[in-house]
């Protein structure tokens, strides 16, 4: 794909970088950012690319909710928009933690809807992210675009240990005794905020009336890369750590960045792509098989398991939730396949072998 224009809505976080480094070396990249003002912020990702001759990337200011001249013009002419914008789940899920996380997502959906609506010259396609974690827990069938099951209560996602047992209990007393069993606050302690962040998302981006754009959902999993979640892992595998997590049973849905980036391009090349895609490469495994791998392609032969008791107690201590690790995704991406796309990462160990090979010895090693 050549000289064409994408503009990029939240960009500058690990999967946009990649994303930019992807495409930005044979057409022009405009990334809307509210971090577009900071000169060592744009320096800092520009220094990810290698500059050939007529590369381009620009960073946009724009807030995220309001449609403003300065980002808008830029829709005009694009050939593909892709929305990434949305404040990060990596976060205990507080009251105010929960409605930016809301937020965040349906004010970028809605704001870059309008602005396809105003222009004159659309775009061709809008790829919105989405997550495969809208899927239940499962670990006995994978699901798929077609029969897979979204349930967004409570029982059926995220597993419950000892700790998130007496948090349920208490938070569902509070509710009980100050709100009342027919308040929301006591209904929503039964449902899983997750799947609904994924439903809300998905629903606001399908409302959006954008005659001459065709709109495309990507339900990613969780994605591999010289960043993001595989920094984390390679540090529990330098400190001997990296054992299984909770049961080590729950399946561990992975895509490569490179393959989220080869099927963008292959959605703007198949015209007749429209609707949910489900971005996850065609072979989950276990946690405990992450790990072992992990382990045995950075030469760290120690890996201490940790408890679920135990990484509640660490994600309390930095912020974040057990759900990221422990819930079961186990997700295929039926429909892409059966249309003809291919992965160049469709097994867990060349993805690993491939990014490791990429990255300095010190990331994941002591020695």
């Amino acid at each position: 794909m050549k000289n064409k224009k994408i503009v990029i809505a939240g960009g500058t976080g690990f999967i946009g970088q990649a994303l930019t480094e992807y495409f930005g070396r044979t057409n022009s990249i405009v990334i809307l950012s509210r971090l577009s003002g900071d000169t060592h912020t744009n320096l800092y990702h520009q220094k990810l690319l290698t500059v050939d001759d007529g590369y381009l990337v620009r960073y946009v200011k724009w807030d995220g909710k309001t449609v403003e001249e300065n980002w808008s013009e830029e829709i005009a002419g694009a050939d593909i928009v892709i929305n990434l914008a949305g404040k990060s789940v990596n976060c205990r899920y507080h009251k105010k933690q929960k409605q930016e996380i809301f937020d965040s997502r349906v004010n970028a959906t809605n704001a870059l809807g309008e602005a396809i609506r105003k222009t004159s010259h659309p775009p061709a396609l809008w790829v919105n992210a989405a997550s495969a974690t809208i899927y239940q827990n499962s670990l006995t069938a994978p699901n798929d675009e077609f029969t897979g099951v979204i349930s967004d209560r409570k029982e059926d996602n995220m597993p419950y240990n000892i700790i998130d047992n007496l948090r349920y209990r208490k938070n569902r007393l509070l509710a009980a005794l100050f709100q009342g069993k027919e308040s929301e606050v006591y209904k929503n302690l039964e449902t899983d905020f997750s799947v609904q962040v994924c439903k809300l998302w998905e629903k606001v981006f399908f409302e959006q009336e954008t005659h001459g754009t065709r709109k495309v959902a990507l339900r990613t999993a969780i994605t591999l890369g010289k960043a993001g979640v595989i920094t984390p892992y390679l540090n529990l595998c330098k400190f001997g750590l990296c054992g299984k997590q909770g049961s080590g049973k729950q399946m561990f849905s992975w895509v490569h960045v490179e393959d989220v980036a080869r099927m963008i391009q292959w959605l703007y090349e198949n015209e007749k792509a429209i609707g949910v895609y489900n971005c996850v490469a065609p072979n989950a495994v276990s946690n405990y098989s992450l790990l072992k791998s992990l382990r045995q392609l950075t030469g760290n032969k120690i890996g201490l398991p940790a408890g679920s008791w135990m990484l509640e107690a660490g994600a309390f201590l930095i912020g974040t939730e057990t759900e990221l690790l422990l819930k079961s995704r186990w997700v295929i991406p039926t429909r892409a396949t059966r249309e003809g796309f291919v992965f160049n990462y469709p097994l867990l160990r060349n993805a690993l072998e491939q990014i490791i090979a990429d990255l300095p010895r010190r990331n994941y090693s002591l020695s």
